[in-house]
């Protein structure tokens, strides 16, 4: 057998898990798996994408210019400040090249979103998980005692995806103010419009006096643009450039580009289906508090049951009764808040599983 020329680092890395749908069965399925927005797209959208699909033989616009634009205005930055990818993880990647070799570092809450160590392996760099402390939420004085001479970024995940709590303003400016200035601080902040806590600082307030600071938003969740991948970072313009070139060239449809336009043109009645998802969200986090589940605090649109060694089975348990649930083996289960007819399954199996002796 030929001696290929594969990276070493690899065999260490984990492979990404996406969220299956459920099991078809005789009933209907949901899927609560993947924290997709159970309502279909926006006014408007469909009918850009099709008009942008009719040039499909084209080239997409490479400087994804238009979309840029709009997201510059939106958040008073400048247009050089803004880098869009295919999803928020992707320009995460593109930042991780930017800045990682090996031998570098990269400091980050576990758990934490399951691409952080994908990642980071991918540029040789290591990785520096800190545990979350009680409740899930992350322990930012950790993570600050963690950087090292070698740390070239942070990350903070704020709602943290799988657990869902956020981190207030004092904490996330307390641990700006005191990370070196050499150091990236990336706020992932892609639930960020489904966040009701008054106490949470929007990262985009960051930015202005911390060039330091990367923002990463993205179109997936409360836009409801999963399946096209849209994501953007908010940057000085410096970083924001190093992640543009890092960036596969026409990583960005033109028909993801248009949808992702027509989505911000429909931001009212987007924060409408948010305020749904959220009152939906606060009746599936109470129901299981009256089943006696100890559930963290969640601003985004799921919910963490720390099941530890019964994640699998509970998990499967979800499965047969129609509705699949994303579990972390040996921690816990994440459930992203779904249609009232799904919530409704999952509650009646996490009913019957806490009155288990």
């Amino acid at each position: 057998m030929a001696n290929l020329p594969l990276r070493p680092a690899l065999d260490a890395i984990p492979a990404y898990q996406a969220g299956k749908p459920a099991s078809s069965g005789e009933g209907p399925a949901f899927k609560l798996s993947s924290n997709e927005n159970p309502l279909p797209p926006l006014a408007g959208v469909l009918e850009a994408a099709y008009a942008a699909a009719q040039t499909m033989n084209r080239y997409p616009d490479m400087a994804v210019g238009g979309l840029s634009q709009a997201i510059a205005r939106k958040f008073n930055v400048g247009v050089g400040q803004v880098a869009v990818g295919a999803g928020s993880v992707a320009v995460l990647y593109d930042l991780l090249r930017a800045t990682c070799v090996e031998g570098d570092e990269v400091v980050y809450a576990w758990r934490s979103f399951e691409a952080y160590p994908i990642a980071v392996g991918l540029t040789g760099a290591t990785g520096v998980p800190v545990p979350l402390m009680d409740g899930a939420r992350h322990d930012l004085r950790a993570i600050r005692s963690a950087v090292s001479d070698r740390t070239k970024v942070a990350l903070v995940c704020t709602p943290n995806n799988p657990t869902g709590p956020v981190v207030h303003a004092d904490e996330l400016r307390d641990f700006v103010e005191s990370v070196p200035s050499d150091v990236i601080i990336v706020v992932d902040e892609a639930y960020r419009e489904l966040v009701t806590d008054p106490e949470v600082l929007d990262g985009r307030a960051l930015i202005d006096d911390h060039d330091n600071v990367v923002v990463l938003r993205t179109f997936s969740k409360a836009y409801g643009l999963a399946g096209l991948r849209v994501g953007y970072a908010l940057a000085d313009q410096r970083v924001a450039e190093a992640i543009r070139k890092c960036a596969l060239p026409f990583g960005v449809s033109q028909i993801a580009q248009a949808a992702a336009l027509a989505s911000l043109k429909a931001e009212d009645a987007m924060h409408e289906r948010v305020e749904s998802i959220v009152k939906e969200r606060s009746r599936v986090w109470t129901a299981l508090l009256d089943q006696g589940w100890d559930v963290p605090v969640t601003e985004a649109n799921f919910v963490w049951l720390e099941l530890g060694g019964e994640s699998v089975a509970f998990a499967a348990a979800c499965d047969a009764h129609g509705v699949s649930v994303r579990p972390f083996p040996g921690e816990g289960v994440r459930v992203s808040v779904g249609e009232p007819a799904a919530n409704d399954i999952f509650l009646d199996v996490a009913a019957s599983w806490s009155a288990t002796p």
